[in-house]
């Protein structure tokens, strides 16, 4: 390529990124000033993250054996390689935030007992078909996270601004492979696929909820009643914001290749960082 790609998702690259490990286990949890509440918000969201992913390499891993066609299958590998990268930073992360929240380490043990047995047990259907469903999140909130840049990571810790948005703009890079994974396996069960996106949102809202509420706890944010209903609002609103931006994901035509912030209005940012990874800037 000599330049990036109009539309993200296409031949997009792995980047073999690695944050600065001695920077996150000295980073404040409560890391960006534009809004501490999405900075807890997004820590808690993380801490089960690295482990599903993990799982979506297992699930991609086994569907390779099935796929017919070049392009899906170089897609496949993309997305492997990105969410590899995407855990092992992410891990580093959680057991920086372990030192501040005493609960985090059952909570990330128990994501990785879950993601772990079920990558095992799963069905080859169901692997693939709770990734999708998923990813329909994963997706969705990168775009949600770049258009509230300003609002929510404009003035926050460099390292953690760096690592969030290379993970959105990714997340939307590679948002469409396990839905057009499972399309390609599965696409006669529209059934099937929607029950899964209801699975994994109720998943991630129950995790990043627990989460949510015990870092609010050690914060201090919950002792105050104002305080409290304010904290615990932001962590609805955000989830809300992620259940209203899926309703189009319900439709049988949907795609996310199609979706309007991919296609007619793509994020600046997203946009911007692209081209600057591409010309070989420090993007971490």
């Amino acid at each position: 390529m000599t330049d990036v790609q109009a539309h993200p998702m296409d031949q997009f690259p792995v980047r073999p990124l690695e944050f600065d490990r001695s920077k996150l286990a000295t980073l404040d949890p409560v890391w960006s000033r534009s809004s501490p509440q999405f900075s807890v918000f997004i820590n808690a969201l993380g801490v089960h993250v690295p482990y599903f992913e993990r799982y979506l390499i297992r699930a991609m891993g086994r569907a390779k054996d099935e796929i017919q066609g070049d392009a899906l299958l170089r897609d496949v590998s993309s997305i492997i390689g990105q969410e590899a990268h995407h855990a092992k930073n992410f891990i580093h992360l959680n057991k920086a935030l372990a030192k501040r929240y005493p609960k985090l380490a059952q909570y990330e043990e128990g994501a990785k007992a879950y993601f772990s047995n079920h990558a095992k047990t799963d069905t080859l259907k169901k692997l693939v078909g709770f990734t999708a469903g998923y990813e329909t999140f994963t997706f969705l909130a990168g775009l949600i996270i770049l258009d509230n840049y300003d609002e929510w990571l404009a003035d926050s810790d460099p390292v953690m601004k760096a690592m969030w948005v290379w993970h959105q703009v990714e997340e939307v890079e590679h948002g469409a492979v396990a839905f057009e994974v499972y399309q390609h396996l599965y696409g006669d069960d529209e059934l099937y696929r929607k029950w899964m996106i209801v699975k994994a949102l109720s998943h991630i809202a129950w995790e990043t909820t627990k989460t949510y509420t015990h870092m609010a706890h050690v914060e201090g944010w919950l002792s105050n009643p104002f305080k409290a209903l304010s904290t615990m609002g932001f962590c609805a609103k955000m989830l809300l914001k992620l259940l209203n931006n899926a309703l189009p994901v319900f439709q049988k035509n949907y795609h996310p290749r199609t979706h309007p912030k991919v296609t007619c209005d793509q994020n600046s940012i997203q946009i911007a960082w692209r081209r600057f990874a591409h010309n070989g800037g420090d993007v971490a």
